[in-house]
């Protein structure tokens, strides 16, 4: 290499960063001996700060754009000024590289299950999990309280971190927020945000700010889950009668697809169990089965229908709903005036809160009262 090749490269000395790994936060500027020339180009581009280090000591932080190191104030020197230490400056400086942009798609994860206090099912435990977003807010702060002397800090290096924050601060969150189990789906955006905001809080303090957090799923325990989906078929079944002909009807349908070669007997079984259930349920009087009689030529007689299921009511007052209370319940307190013809009463089936003067069946309660007394 000839002379003027040397001082060629001694003047040019180009500072630049440009990343394709997307996990990478902090990435140091390496140069031998840490040597930075006078007159050296920084080129700080969008996404990114640079953050100088002269002897230890952090001395600045460029935000994007293209800086000239060649002013009183930079506490660099060049081998040029130092002929006679052979081009080997006694000065040591760095430059780290801070990546500002957003790294997204990070995901989170509750590892134990976490319990809350349920208004309706009393003590449960809940299992969330989710992708959040992060991003470097004090390129300065975040290098001097995680990255220390690290040349290349990814990502990986801090999110286990990250993640024992999001499940703390969801715990805490989720148990004082007093919503219903079932009615988080419902509320997972305003659940995130609020997360995300005490979270903040916290990693602030480590230069870092946290844009998004989203919660995918709350889930129960599988035996819990199996309970509710028993209570949503009973729900859909009406009531005891017609859930008992859904189960025979699932009973004969399992045994139907039976691949033991079984089949055809299984749902042979099945129709005469069903069959058989059908007509106890049928002879069955109020009092029980009625016994055995003698067979007759006669024909039987004709069984009648079996009573209809008496409902049962709900009464709102004063923003709350009690009950559940008989029809004879319900008169004794249409006789002692807790219950009136505007008092807002439900019952399974009717569409919405009614007065209870609109009411086919209670109106009845308010028409066998006695007119007032007349007035002496």
């Amino acid at each position: 290499m000839g002379i003027l090749d040397f001082l060629t490269g001694e003047f040019i000395d180009v500072i630049h960063w440009t990343d394709d790994t997307r996990d990478t936060m902090v990435w140091r500027f390496e140069r031998e001996d840490h040597e930075i020339k006078y007159g050296a180009k920084l080129t700080v581009r969008e996404g990114q700060a640079a953050v100088f280090i002269h002897e230890g000591q952090l001395a600045d932080v460029f935000t994007p754009g293209l800086y000239m190191l060649e002013t009183n104030n930079m506490p660099v020197l060049t081998t040029l000024n130092h002929w006679d230490h052979g081009f080997k400056s006694p000065f040591k400086s760095e430059i780290y590289y801070v990546n500002t942009t957003r790294f997204n798609d990070l995901k989170w994860g509750t590892k134990n299950p976490i319990i809350c206090r349920d208004p309706e099912f009393g003590p449960v435990r809940l299992r969330a999990y989710g992708t959040y977003s992060i991003r470097i807010t004090d390129p300065a702060r975040f290098l001097t309280e995680i990255v220390g002397t690290d040349g290349e800090f990814t990502m990986d290096e801090i999110s286990f971190q990250i993640r024992n924050i999001i499940v703390q601060e969801f715990s805490r969150v989720v148990a004082s927020s007093g919503i219903p189990v079932l009615d988080m789906a419902a509320n997972t955006a305003d659940l995130g945000k609020l997360v995300a905001a005490q979270i903040s809080e916290t990693i602030a303090a480590y230069g870092l700010s946290m844009p998004e957090l989203y919660i995918e799923n709350i889930s129960l325990p599988e035996a819990v889950e199996a309970a509710l989906d028993k209570r949503t078929s009973m729900g859909l079944a009406g009531d005891l009668g017609r859930f008992t002909q859904y189960s025979a009807a699932e009973a004969m349908t399992a045994a139907a697809a039976n691949p033991n070669g079984g089949g055809g007997m299984g749902a042979g079984l099945g129709a005469g169990m069903g069959m058989g259930m059908g007509m106890a349920m049928a002879n069955a009087g109020p009092w029980g089965p009625r016994p055995a009689q003698a067979s007759t030529p006669q024909a039987a007689a004709p069984v009648p229908p079996p009573p209809p299921a008496e409902h049962v009511w709900y009464i709102a007052e004063g923003g709350e709903t009690k009950g559940p209370f008989s029809k004879a319940s319900m008169g004794r307190m249409a006789a002692d005036g807790s219950l009136t013809r505007s008092s807002y009463v439900w019952t399974a089936g009717q569409d919405g809160w009614k007065h209870a003067e609109d009411v086919t069946e209670l109106a009845q309660l308010f028409t066998v009262l006695p007119p007032p007394p007349p007035a002496e």
